[in-house]
């Protein structure tokens, strides 16, 4: 049995019954339309809740909502914005274990990881708010470059946006919307949250969250329903100033493509590659590999998706990371287990379909190949070749292809052939010949002698090609949702007076 969601009673404002409702303008309200989204347990198929499908109606009146309270959210300081983030990320804090328990049984993610998840938000609000000294301005005087302009001074400060549409993925759901929304607070924005289907209830939370913490009623909204339906109205809207996007490659180009001259900050899709050459430590890469693959089953933009071993090493490793994949504990997140379900039977076919492409093109199954209901094995595959599916899609699930490669450049070639560029892993004691091939590889972000991964949260985090456009962070996150605004002054009497007195000094 699942535990009870209830138990902090500050949360039970949000629902009625097991109807979760939509926010705005520090209200919990329920849909028009009369209709809700079931949300299930992907492990045991049980209800934990229904949520709001909205109409688009109410999307106008949430975006409106969020527009009419930008002003009084702008001018106040910056440190009392700062100050509601500390009071929310103590919140956070406080709750994380409950808000974990709702997150795991959401999204299948292990129980530990799941409490993680919501503890590293709260570090991610703590620190933004310690960032305000990102939106200081500058002044500067224009004879530093003419020599006729010393009159000019120019005073830059940073402004927000307006309204930030801040929309989080199914697989970190809390963190990866929290990531979005504290920043686009610090920065003076108001925002609307758009949480994943999957992943509703527990980003529904930050609604009382914020609101306990002090947060001005219309600062944050938020909306619920399929993406299908008001997925598009919402990134179109013309009073959505900025998009803040986490999910798939194909929807963020389609939020391209619809929001015109935006400002964007996405974060997609990867097939990150790691790369593993002759003179790697071979129990560090095991580990790196095996951590890197098979955490939350997979379901990471930022997993190892692919290997590509030189000769030497190829056999070894295939091996040693075979026999750690099968000591991997598969079955209930809220008993820890290191694979759990997959978010959905569909996703689950589609990991399928990659693994049966790559056995009847000849692939080595070393281990996996199972599914029971939504729990897919952890599998192995060898001798992957380029013309199999799952040497370039991204699987999004627990499986590790090997691409046996023959040098470096043969390396650097797959890597790049890809469609994604987010980031990339070179194991290697030759820290030169790393730099080298780093300098090559057209991702976001390598790691060297480590697995890819998106933190600590103020590294720059960014993609190249279809994974992503603009650079995540906390200080980056802070600049992309604000923008600078610079008041000339011309002082024409200081400059008259300045000549005067050069006059004088000349004269004899």
């Amino acid at each position: 049995m699942q535990k009870d969601l209830r138990g902090v009673p500050e949360f039970d404002i949000m629902r009625q019954g097991k109807d979760y409702k939509y926010y705005e303008m520090g209200e919990w309200k329920v849909s028009s339309s009369g209709k809700t989204i079931p949300i299930s347990n992907p492990y045991n198929g049980e209800l934990l809740g229904n949520v709001q499908a909205c109409t688009k109606d109410e999307v106008d009146h949430i975006i409106a909502t969020a527009k009419e309270n930008v002003e009084c959210w702008e001018t106040t300081p910056i440190k009392e914005r700062s100050d509601v983030l500390k009071r929310a990320a103590k919140l956070i804090y406080k709750w994380s274990e409950h808000l974990g328990n709702i997150l795991m049984q959401e999204n299948g993610k292990k129980l530990s990881s799941a409490i993680s998840e919501i503890e590293r938000t709260a570090l991610i609000f703590n620190a933004t708010a310690e960032s305000r000294d990102q939106l200081l301005g500058e002044t500067l005087v224009g004879d530093v470059l003419e020599a006729d302009s010393r009159e000019k001074i120019s005073m830059t400060y940073r402004v927000p946006l307006g309204v930030i549409l801040c929309i989080g993925p199914f697989n970190y759901p809390f963190n990866l919307t929290g990531s979005k929304i504290a920043p686009a607070l610090l920065a003076g924005n108001s925002v609307v949250m758009k949480p994943p289907t999957e992943g509703s209830i527990t980003a529904s939370h930050f609604g009382v969250i914020l609101e306990t913490a002090g947060l001005p009623p219309g600062v944050f909204n938020f909306v619920t329903g399929r993406g299908s339906e008001i997925g598009d109205y919402l990134s179109s809207h013309p009073d959505i100033n900025m998009i803040s996007f986490t999910g798939s490659s194909s929807t963020g180009q389609r939020i391209a493509e619809k929001t015109g001259m935006k400002p964007l900050l996405l974060e997609l899709g990867g097939k990150d590659a790691a790369i593993v050459l002759d003179d790697a430590d071979l129990e560090m890469t095991v580990r790196a590999v095996v951590s890197g693959a098979f955490s939350y089953n997979g379901q990471r933009c930022t997993a190892v998706k692919r290997v590509l071993p030189m000769p030497s090493i190829a056999n070894e490793l295939v091996e040693r990371v075979t026999e750690e994949a099968q000591k991997l504990t598969i079955g209930n997140p809220a008993e820890n287990k290191d694979i759990g379900p997959i978010i959905s039977s569909k996703q689950c076919d589609y990991i399928q379909e990659l693994i049966d492409d790559a056995l009847e093109k000849g692939a080595k199954l070393k281990c996996g190949n199972k599914r029971e209901k939504n729990i897919i094995w952890p599998t192995v595959l060898d001798y992957v070749t380029e013309d199999m599916r799952i040497a370039w899609e991204e699987q999004f699930g627990p499986v590790i292809p090997f691409i046996r490669i023959q040098s470096a450049d043969e390396a650097i070639r797959i890597s790049n052939q890809s469609q994604y560029g987010l980031q990339g892993m070179i194991f290697t004691n030759d820290i030169d010949l790393a730099f080298n091939i780093a300098q090559e590889l057209e991702v976001g972000t390598i790691q060297i002698n480590g697995k890819s991964s998106r933190g600590p949260d103020h590294f720059p985090f960014l993609g190249t090609k279809s994974s992503g456009m603009g650079t995540q962070g906390i200080n980056y996150a802070i600049k992309n949702m604000s923008r600078p605004k610079v008041v000339v002054m011309n002082l024409t009497e200081r400059g008259k007076l300045v000549h005067e007195c050069v006059a004088k000094e000349d004269t004899p």
